[in-house]
């Protein structure tokens, strides 16, 4: 979604997108506003262990956690939690994407600090829902039940997740008002995330369990990795449980989805046009250019996307772009590793 400048030696979360900060350094950074240096921990894979930790601070090298092959959310979870299982079987986990943007820290801490109580009191799985703004067709949504409401702890039980829906979708949940946005946080007590793990995700469960064996005593699980299903937490777990919560906040978030998210954040000028970089805009309104000093110009035209890249250049319009994996997609066929 954000090629050409992301790459698979470079994905999103190591560019440097609305700053001058990755948006891996900018999560760390607000989770360590919240929690001591070594209570954050990063999961990744091994090709990029060396990168993450030479470009990232706040995070102790140990705790850097390589997976040995990206498998999806499920599996790289799984293993962050036999990780931290070592030192506290009973701690408190937070899962975090590392490239979301997220806009008010106080009311952001204090979700964190919710979610933990209503995770210990109640031996629960919760996730944090954000109240929609608007019906977005780009984000997943969590049904809760309004009526079952845990009153001291203010939680909701969860009823549905939804994937991104279609516009008339979007409105409908909106309308119905038990819908709220899925940010992708989810908190719990590692040992009830494993315990769920067992019952919904057996296969995986007993994987984790021989890799947590290799891990005590120092021996590579690489070959146990590689039998692994890539399954994601959401479809694996979180759509078959039945004991997990909701918790509603109102901070800002946004999960810089495409480059029409990107624009939608940043500062424009009057007619909608925004430059980063070398470039100008002549007749046209509403355009998107982004480049490191790589002259653009674009003439005549609205509401296009341009990027640049030392090697590589993409024009889309802005009502297209979520269909840039086509370009990916015609690399991958031509075998253009050097462009991937």
């Amino acid at each position: 979604r954000f090629w050409p400048m992301s790459r698979q030696a470079q994905p999103k979360q190591l560019l440097k997108i609305i700053g001058d900060q990755t948006m891996l350094q900018i999560t760390v950074d607000r989770l360590s506003k919240c929690k001591k240096t070594e209570a954050v921990y990063i999961s990744t894979r091994k090709d990029l262990n060396t990168v993450i930790k030479k470009e990232i601070k706040g995070v102790l090298p140990k705790n850097i956690i390589a997976e040995p092959s990206g498998k999806n959310t499920a599996p790289c979870i799984g293993l962050s939690a036999l990780h931290i299982s070592k030192i506290d079987n009973e701690a408190v986990m937070g899962i975090f994407p590392a490239d979301h943007l997220i806009v008010g820290h106080r009311a952001f801490e204090k979700a964190l600090n919710h979610a933990s109580k209503v995770a210990v009191e109640r031996e629960a799985l919760v996730t944090i829902g954000i109240q929609p703004t608007f019906p977005s067709t780009a984000y997943g949504y969590i049904q809760y039940d309004p009526d079952k409401k845990v009153d001291k702890l203010d939680a909701y039980p969860v009823r549905t997740f939804a994937e991104k829906p279609h516009l008339n979708t979007a409105k409908r949940f909106i309308k119905s008002k038990d819908f709220l946005w899925n940010a992708g946080i989810f908190i719990w007590k590692i040992d009830v995330f494993l315990e769920e793990l067992g019952q919904h995700m057996p296969e995986l469960s007993e994987q984790l369990q021989k890799i947590r064996k290799r891990i005590k005593s120092r021996k590579s699980f690489a070959d146990i990795w590689t039998e692994i299903v890539p399954e994601s937490i959401d479809y694996g777990l979180l759509e078959k449980t039945k004991n997990i919560y909701v918790i509603k906040s109102d901070f800002r978030w946004n999960d810089l989805g495409s480059w029409n998210a990107v624009y939608d954040v940043l500062p424009k000028r009057k007619d909608g046009n925004l430059v980063k970089g070398g470039g100008v805009v002549i007749d046209g309104n509403n355009n998107f250019i982004q480049n490191n000093d790589h002259f653009t110009a674009v003439v005549g035209l609205d509401n296009v996307v341009v990027i640049s890249t030392e090697d590589a250049t993409l024009v889309v319009n802005k009502d297209n772009v979520e269909d840039v994996r086509k370009a990916v997609d015609f690399l991958i066929e031509k075998e253009r590793q050097d462009l991937l």
